[in-house]
């Protein structure tokens, strides 16, 4: 059985992209063939993911996140 998988996802709970069912199923994201583990948020149709940047926080306590264009593919982790 396949699922698709939102073309637009977020770890932030406040985000209107963030689905807590899903995440907790595990998802891992390849953005430029490379594994990524510190994915904030992706859009595919857009080709973007937002990365935390180091352990650098602003004002609210959030994480730092910066941009990058390229090719991204979530996947389901393996059970």
């Amino acid at each position: 059985m396949t699922e698709t998988l939102p073309d637009r996802l977020a770890t932030d709970p406040r985000s209107p992209f963030h689905d807590a069912a899903l995440l907790a199923r595990g998802i891992g994201i390849r953005f430029n063939g490379a594994e990524k583990t510190n994915v904030e948020e992706y859009c595919v149709s857009e080709g973007w993911v937002r990365v935390a940047v180091g352990k650098t926080l602003d004002r609210k306590g959030n994480p730092m996140t910066i941009r990058l264009k390229g090719t991204v593919e979530p996947y389901l982790k393996a059970e």
